[in-house]
């Protein structure tokens, strides 16, 4: 597999993820959630995972907005604050309730140690992304050419000095943070020690 075979989402409303993200957050993290995508939209065509294209992108691009300072809430977790943001998005975009509170989900789900593909699929493929591309978590179900070929495509520039940062941050105001049990089970030394910073 290679970059040409996944599809980016040309819809209106994923158009305008990405230029919210582009908009609030910084370039590192603006292209974390592009590999975080290409990472799970690549892995779900790869094992024959039946998912929604933009539901995935939308939660994807914004599923790290509650570190960006325009929406760091003072004492609600990033990824419950990034939900809020995805579900008040949704709203805007038309989506149903329902369909707003998938991104919610999706994007809330993303730090859970794991999150079953059979009940949430989007959810299950972002977890895998997300920790492919912070952490280094098992680089072996992506090809290495296609590895090297996204990190060329969305360099990774500062991610691992930006995110350890914004994780210290978000930890030392909320210590009962999944941000802060990240940090005690080793992210910055996964970051640092990531696969993905080879290609950098």
């Amino acid at each position: 597999m290679n970059l040409s075979e996944i599809t980016i989402p040309d819809s209106a409303v994923a158009s305008r993820a990405l230029d919210v993200v582009s908009r609030f957050a910084s370039p590192s993290l603006v292209n974390h959630s592009q590999r975080s995508y290409v990472w799970a939209a690549s892995y779900g065509i790869a094992n024959g995972i039946d998912f929604d294209g933009e539901l995935l992108y939308v939660s994807a691009m914004l599923h790290d907005i509650g570190l960006a300072e325009a929406f760091d809430n003072h004492s609600v977790p990033f990824e419950y604050a990034g939900g809020n943001v995805a579900w008040v998005f949704g709203a805007g975009a038309g989506w149903s309730d329902e369909r707003c509170t998938r991104a919610s989900e999706v994007i809330v789900r993303h730090m859970w140690p794991s999150v079953d593909p059979d009940v949430d699929p989007e959810g299950y493929l972002l977890e895998i992304a997300t920790s492919l591309d912070i952490t280094g978590k098992n680089p072996q179900w992506w090809p290495a050419a296609l590895r090297a070929e996204v990190v060329e495509r969305y360099p990774r520039l500062d991610l691992r000095d930006e995110f350890t940062a914004c994780f210290i941050a978000e930890a030392a105001r909320k210590p009962q943070s999944s941000a802060a049990a990240s940090l005690a089970r080793g992210l910055a030394e996964g970051l640092a020690s990531n696969v993905l910073e080879q290609n950098r």
